[in-house]
Formats: C-alpha cells, sequence, structure tokens
C-alpha cells in the first residue's frame, strides 16, 4: 500500500493495489456495472461500492465524463499556448477567466520563462487568433508563443463544453 498525497499536501489516504486496479478500469471504460468490476478484482459488487465511495471522498477519483472526439464536434485544432503574464495583473481573475473559457482543455502554471502553458481545441486557425486577441485585449498578457499540434500520438480524454 502506498499513501499518496495531493498536490498541495493533503493526504489522500491509502490505496491498495485493489483500489489502483480499479481506477485503471474506470479509466478504460466508466461504464462498467459493479458487478462487472467486482468480477475484475475479485470482490463482491456491494464491495466495489464501498471503496468507488471512498475513493470519491478522498478525492482521488474526481468524476466521470465521456471521451469525446474533438474532431467529431468540429474541433480539430489543438494548440499550445505559452503565456507570460503581464506586470499587476490579478492572477486569480486571469485563472478564473481561463477557467471558464470553453476552448481551454487544460492550463498548468509552469517554471521557467513563463507562466502558464494552456492547451485549446479550436474550430480552425482564426479561432486560434481569436482566442490570443481575446488574451491580449484583457490585458492579461506580456507576450506568448504559440505551437500548433501536426497531429496527436496520446491524448487524454477530451471534455466537451460548450
Amino acid at each position: 500500500m502506498i499513501r499518496q498525497k495531493t498536490h498541495d499536501g493533503g493526504q489522500i489516504g491509502i490505496m491498495d493495489e485493489i483500489d489502483r486496479k480499479i481506477c485503471a478500469l474506470l479509466g478504460e471504460d466508466a461504464r462498467q456495472s459493479m458487478a462487472q468490476l467486482g468480477a475484475r478484482v475479485g470482490l463482491s459488487p456491494s464491495a466495489v461500492n464501498d471503496r468507488l465511495r471512498r475513493l470519491i471522498e478522498r478525492g482521488v477519483l474526481r468524476g466521470t465524463r465521456a471521451d469525446v472526439a474533438p474532431e467529431a464536434v468540429g474541433l480539430p485544432v489543438a494548440a499550445f499556448v505559452w503565456i507570460a503574464l503581464a506586470e499587476g495583473i490579478d492572477e486569480a481573475a486571469f485563472r478564473a477567466a481561463i477557467a471558464e473559457d470553453t476552448a481551454v482543455t487544460a492550463c498548468h502554471h509552469v517554471t521557467g520563462g513563463w507562466s502558464y502553458l494552456v492547451q485549446i481545441r479550436v474550430a480552425s486557425l482564426g479561432a486560434v487568433e481569436d482566442f490570443l486577441a481575446a488574451l491580449k485585449r484583457a490585458g492579461w498578457v506580456a507576450r506568448t508563443e504559440t505551437m500548433l499540434a501536426l497531429s496527436t500520438v496520446v491524448e487524454p480524454p477530451f471534455r466537451y463544453r460548450r
């Protein structure tokens, strides 16, 4: 068993091999029934349900979502935007605005010469340009650098937020 910590140092608790296996199985297909999961990990459906409840309470499982194909919903362009924040901006307000923007699929506070790395999924190159223009109009950024994905080898599940 391994004791896990959250990003802010809090305790998630102890995860044993069965908890890890349940998490991996749900990562493959979250639609599995308690009976199906139980059969794969050697537990009864009620025991699996108890473990799932505890994993949710401890913050290990944060939700179940559909993995939508971005191209199928008209969002074929993946772009990565390095952002250096402007001096004196309200960083909490920036974070809130980024979290609300439906084009944003991930946002990471990073080390080095940049403040944030933001991934977006949009319909066109024009939409990338619009995203950058909106950041500049709001006064959030001192500078940006954008990279476009030519193709994607591995991608986490995409959550459609329109």
